[in-house]
């Protein structure tokens, strides 16, 4: 099942569509315990607001979330899982993210201990999937997976590039257009989605060439070390670097600041993409430094928490698919008032998760589109949030 997932460019035109209320928890729903072993570092900030989402959708919905912090450790991550699994006092459901495709072993423990799982954000691949075929088939108590469609996100992110740099007639004297990307790993389903659409985008433009795809494992600090060294080497070339391509938004900053050490300027001289709708890429936008951040898939946490209180509720999301994949959106200087304020808060309680339940009847039918997400929205509180 496709779930729409798009920003309205024009302000308020979803502001003014009536979304019948969602449905709230019965009086008498049984309180869900839920954990959620994410894979990121503790202030990184993507994991974070996904967790953050998460934790508000389960206030509105009568879950407790617990997150365990994998530290960028995936011998941690699964030790962390596999110790949920182990425990006496089991929780209701168990949320894991197959990074580096590391959360199998935690998958496999717990369809044996009987512990329902949901995968978000990266499902299986490769030889996983093969072996175990898709959700509730040989692991009867894995109930499927909410993912993003990262490839189109990868493709617009680098057409974004593209028509810039077309527009802005920097070419160099080869005559195409050069750029550098940077992706988070090679491994990673999402990493390998967006590395995809750079490709499909790249493909179908003859006048444009990918020097270099480097891996910076996400970081900011790895993108400004090898972002520094493509931008020297191109100098020795005599290539134009017209713009880069980052998987995500710490790697986009830190290529950000390699450019503007080489006595470039972002946003003049050359254009810089990311991913992720992080509040530092926000301001880098408004500054004019950085065309575009994609992204709002971090609320895949509270989506997550959606669906399993319907599921636990007997309305099955897998009634349509097993699979829910998300559209992401580009944020750039035009559309940035729509969204940046809720960003900048994180005050993720003033979404009415229990807007978005599927409607009687409907059950694994979603709108998680921008227009309900902004409708759904209390007033911000007098202090600011």
């Amino acid at each position: 099942m496709m779930v729409l997932f798009r920003i309205l460019l024009a302000v308020g035109m979803g502001l003014g569509v009536l979304v019948p209320a969602g449905r709230v928890v019965a009086a008498d729903a049984k309180p869900l315990n839920i954990v959620f072993v994410n894979p990121g570092k503790t202030g990184e900030v993507y994991w974070d607001m996904v967790s953050q989402t998460m934790q508000a959708a389960g206030r509105k919905l009568d879950a407790h979330v617990e997150v365990l912090t994998s530290e960028r450790n995936y011998r941690i991550m699964q030790e962390l899982g596999l110790g949920v699994v182990a425990r006496a006092d089991k929780p209701d459901f168990l949320i894991l993210s197959n990074e580096e495709s590391a959360a199998v072993p935690i998958l496999e423990a717990a369809e044996a201990a009987g512990i329902k799982t949901l995968l978000l954000s990266n499902t299986l691949i490769g030889e996983d999937a093969a072996r175990l075929g898709p959700p509730r088939a040989k692991l009867k108590n894995w109930l499927g997976d909410i993912t993003t469609d990262l490839t189109t996100a990868g493709a617009r992110m680098a057409n974004a590039l593209i028509g810039a740099a077309r527009n802005e007639k920097w070419q160099s004297p080869d005559g195409k257009i050069h750029l550098l990307g940077i992706g988070g790993d090679e491994i990673t389903p999402a990493s390998i989605a967006r590395n995809a659409g750079l490709q499909l985008a790249v493909a179908a433009a003859p006048d444009v060439v990918v020097d270099r795809m480097l891996f910076a494992n996400w970081t900011q600090s790895e993108a400004e070390q090898v972002a520094a060294n493509y931008l020297g080497w191109a100098r020795r070339k005599g290539i134009r670097p017209a713009g880069i391509w980052a998987g995500n938004d710490p790697m986009a900053l830190g290529a950000l600041k390699a450019v503007v050490a080489a006595g470039i300027t972002p946003g003049q001289d050359i254009q810089i993409v990311g991913l992720n709708w992080s509040e530092d890429a926000l301001r880098e936008i408004k500054a004019g430094r950085l065309l575009l951040t994609d992204g709002g898939h971090f609320l895949l946490g509270g989506w997550s928490i959606v669906l399993l209180r319907d599921y636990a509720d007997g309305c099955d999301f897998a009634a349509s698919s097993p699979h829910i994949e998300v559209k992401t959106s580009a944020i750039t200087r035009d559309n940035l008032a729509s969204v940046a304020a809720l960003i900048k808060s994180r005050a993720y309680d003033r979404i009415d998760f229990a807007r978005f339940r599927a409607k009687p009847g409907r059950c694994g039918q979603y709108d998680f589109s921008v227009d309900v997400l902004i409708s759904s929205l209390s007033p911000p509180s007098s202090t600011g949030e």
